[in-house]
């Protein structure tokens, strides 16, 4: 795990001007009927001028229990150890990512990375290229869903004016092996601290 300070959420840290974002949790009351146990604005950290996340939910274990919030409190313990890396080792991770546009400043090196999970990334805003260390490139544009497999990737806006949204649900997952050759987790490149701090947990 990454020994470097724990980021910084809050719902001041949103650096897009996209709309803020609201989670909505459901539970049940004693008698067992559906209610809403908490609603309130997701709260952000900053990776850069123009790049921020927030972690919706995480799971820690394959098949969690509900039970008494268990689920919930887990979540809760999770977030405020700053220990959260990309994945969550033998659970899953609700992440959105809102990307500024692409200059000569931000962005114009996507960073490739590998993470040891199974990831569905949706576009909810703006345009968004999709690119494989093969050199393969797709542009996603809104409601468009990629699937990644354990693949060396990276993520670009593609305007140079409008920010971009993303949101991705990474499930943990066996290394990848082709050919019986292990694929590491990993970034590629020269990355910024702050990003490499946070891609140096569990990748």
């Amino acid at each position: 795990m990454s020994s470097s300070p724990k980021l910084e959420y809050s719902e001041s840290n949103q650096v897009s001007p996209l709309p803020a974002v609201q989670r909505h949790i459901t539970g049940h009351n004693d008698d067992g009927v559906a209610v809403f146990h908490s609603s309130k604005p997701c709260a952000w950290a900053k990776l850069g001028p123009s790049l921020a996340f927030n972690v919706v939910y995480t799971i820690s274990v394959p098949k969690p229990s509900m039970n008494n919030d268990i689920d919930i409190s887990t979540h809760e313990s999770v977030m405020e150890s700053g220990k959260l890396g990309l994945v969550s080792p033998n659970g899953s991770v609700c992440r959105m990512v809102d990307f500024g546009p692409s200059t000569a400043d931000a962005h114009a090196t996507p960073i490739m990375h590998r993470t040891q999970s199974l990831d569905y990334g949706i576009v909810l805003e703006g345009e968004v290229e999709c690119v494989l260390d093969s050199g393969e490139v797709r542009l996603m544009k809104r409601g468009d869903i990629a699937i990644q497999r354990g693949t060396m990737h990276a993520w670009r806006n593609a305007s140079t004016t409008e920010w971009a949204r993303i949101i991705f649900v990474l499930l943990s997952a066996e290394k990848v092996n082709v050919h019986g050759k292990e694929l590491e987790a990993g970034v590629e490149g020269e990355v910024p601290e702050v990003v490499k701090n946070q891609l140096a947990g569990e990748l």
